[in-house]
C-alpha cells in the first residue's frame, strides 16, 4: 500500500503542471507600471524580432564553432563484414583461379589533420567579426524597437489627451446647453441659442466617439510593437510635466557618424569583405593535410573462425594539393573580391551622406515643432481666459451665444493643438536622438 501511494504521488507531480511557475510566467507577462521606460524594457525582452535576433546570435556562434571544429583531428571508425556466395575470379599465369575467402571482415581507424586550408583560415580570422556583425544587427533591431515603441506610446497618450479635452468640452457644452435652455424658457433669448448648443454638443460627442474607437487600434499597435499579449490590459503611466520637460534637447549637437549602428555595421562588413579578398588570394597557396590509418583484416572460409586471425596494416601520410590551371578562375575571383571591397567604400560614402540628411531633416523638424509647441502653449492660456470672460458676459446678457460657441471652439482647438504639438515634439526628439546615434545598447 505504501508503494502504491508513493507511485501515485510521483505520477501526480509529474503529470500536474507547476501552477506556481505558470502563475509567475503570467505575472511576468503583465506590465504593472507601464511607463515609457518600462514599456521599452518590456519590448526588449518580449518583442519577437529581438528574440529572433538573440537566436540568430546563438545560431552564428554554433555555426562558427562547427567550422572551427575542423582544426581538430578527424577520427573515423570503419567496420565491414561480407560473405561471398561465389568467390571472385582472377586471371593468373594463363589460368583463371578463384581468390579470397568466403567470409571477409575489416576493422579500421583512420584520421585526418588539416594543416593548412584557406576555408579554416577564413573561419578563424573572421569569427569575431561575424559574431560582432550579428550582435550589431541585434543592437540595430533594439534601436528600431525603442523608437517604434516610444512613438506608439506617445501616440496613445495623445489620443488619451484628446479624449480628456473632449470630455471637458462636453461638460462645458452641457452646462452651456442648460444655460441656453433656461434662458429660452425664461423668454430672454429665442430657441436659436438652445439649438446651437445642442448642435455643438452632438458634434463634440460624435468626435469623442471617433477618437475613443481610434484609441483601441492604437493600443493594439503599441502592444504589437512591445510583444505584449492582446488579451492583457495595458494602462500607461506618465507625468505630463516630466514629459514636457524631457521634450527639450540641445539643438547645437553635431552628428557623429561613428555613433550610428549602421556605420558600425558597415565597418564590420568592410573588415569581412577584406578578409574575403585575402581568402581568394590564399587560393594560390597549397592545401596541406596529414592522414593515417590502422586496419585489421579477417579472412576465413568458415564463419565461426573468421576472427581467429587478424591481418593488420597501418600507415601515415601527408597530402598536398594545388590547382595548377583553372582557366584564370582564381584571378577573376580576386578581382571580384577587390571590386566588392571597393563597393563597400562607396557604401560608406553613401551612408555618411544619408546620415547627414537624416540628421538635418530630424533637427529641422524638431526646431519647427519646438516653435509650434511654444506658441500653442501660450494659446491655451489665452483661449481659456477668453472663454471664461465671454461666458460670463453671455450670462450677463452682454455677448451673444454665437460668441460663446466661437470662444469654446477656440479653447478646444487650442487644447487639442497643444497636445498634438507636444507629442509631435517628443516624436521628433526621438528622430533626432536616432539620427545622432544617442540611442545605444
Amino acid at each position: 500500500m505504501r508503494v502504491f501511494f508513493t507511485l501515485f504521488a510521483v505520477v501526480y507531480f509529474i503529470a500536474t503542471p507547476d501552477r506556481s511557475i505558470s502563475q509567475n510566467n503570467n505575472n511576468d507577462s503583465v506590465l504593472q507600471n507601464a511607463s515609457l521606460a518600462n514599456c521599452v524594457q518590456y519590448a526588449l525582452q518580449h518583442q519577437p524580432i529581438i528574440q529572433q535576433s538573440l537566436i540568430d546570435e546563438d545560431i552564428i556562434d554554433k555555426s562558427i564553432k562547427s567550422k572551427l571544429a575542423d582544426w581538430y583531428p578527424q577520427l573515423n571508425l570503419n567496420y565491414s563484414i561480407q560473405n561471398y556466395f561465389q568467390l571472385p575470379s582472377a586471371y593468373f599465369g594463363g589460368n583463371v583461379v578463384q581468390t579470397g575467402a568466403f567470409n571477409n571482415s575489416g576493422l579500421g581507424v583512420s584520421f585526418t589533420q588539416n594543416l593548412f586550408t584557406r576555408d579554416l583560415l577564413l573561419a578563424n580570422k573572421t569569427s569575431e567579426d561575424v559574431r560582432k556583425q550579428t550582435k550589431q544587427t541585434s543592437v540595430s533591431n533594439k534601436i528600431d524597437v525603442t523608437v517604434n515603441v516610444s512613438k506608439a506610446f506617445y501616440d496613445v497618450l495623445l489620443t488619451q489627451k484628446q479624449i480628456s479635452v473632449l470630455d471637458e468640452d462636453i461638460i462645458r457644452l452641457e452646462k452651456s446647453l442648460k444655460d441656453a435652455y433656461n434662458q429660452y424658457q425664461s423668454g430672454i433669448v429665442d430657441k436659436t441659442d438652445y439649438k446651437r448648443a445642442t448642435i455643438s454638443l452632438n458634434n463634440a460627442k460624435a468626435q469623442r466617439k471617433q477618437v475613443q474607437d481610434l484609441i483601441i487600434a492604437k493600443y493594439a499597435y503599441l502592444k504589437q510593437q512591445m510583444g505584449y499579449p492582446d488579451s492583457l490590459t495595458l494602462l500607461l503611466q506618465y507625468d505630463s510635466n516630466v514629459m514636457e520637460s524631457e521634450a527639450f534637447i540641445d539643438t547645437a549637437q553635431q552628428v557623429m557618424y561613428q555613433n550610428r549602428i549602421e556605420y558600425k555595421l558597415l565597418q564590420t562588413q568592410q573588415k569581412l569583405q577584406y578578409a574575403n579578398l585575402q581568402y581568394n588570394k590564399w587560393s594560390y597557396i597549397p592545401t596541406v593535410s596529414a592522414f593515417g590509418a590502422y586496419n585489421s583484416g579477417y579472412f576465413n572460409n568458415g564463419f565461426e573462425k573468421l576472427y581467429n586471425t587478424a591481418y593488420t596494416n597501418s600507415f601515415v601520410g601527408l597530402q598536398l594539393s594545388l590547382p595548377i590551371f583553372q582557366g584564370n578562375k582564381r584571378v577573376y575571383q580576386v578581382k571580384q573580391a577587390e571590386l566588392q571591397l571597393k563597393r563597400v567604400d562607396w557604401d560608406m560614402i553613401s551612408l555618411k551622406s544619408k546620415i547627414n540628411a537624416q540628421y538635418e531633416q530630424a533637427m529641422a523638424s524638431y526646431k519647427g515643432n519646438l516653435a509650434n509647441f511654444t506658441a500653442l502653449k501660450d494659446n491655451v492660456l489665452l483661449a481659456d481666459e477668453v472663454y471664461k470672460t465671454i461666458h460670463v458676459q453671455y450670462t450677463s446678457g452682454i455677448k451673444t451665444y454665437l460668441d460663446v460657441i466661437i470662444a469654446e471652439s477656440d479653447l478646444r482647438t487650442a487644447q487639442l493643438n497643444y497636445y498634438t504639438a507636444l507629442y509631435q515634439l517628443l516624436e521628433s526628439k526621438i528622430d533626432v536622438q536616432k539620427a545622432l546615434g544617442n540611442i545605444q545598447y
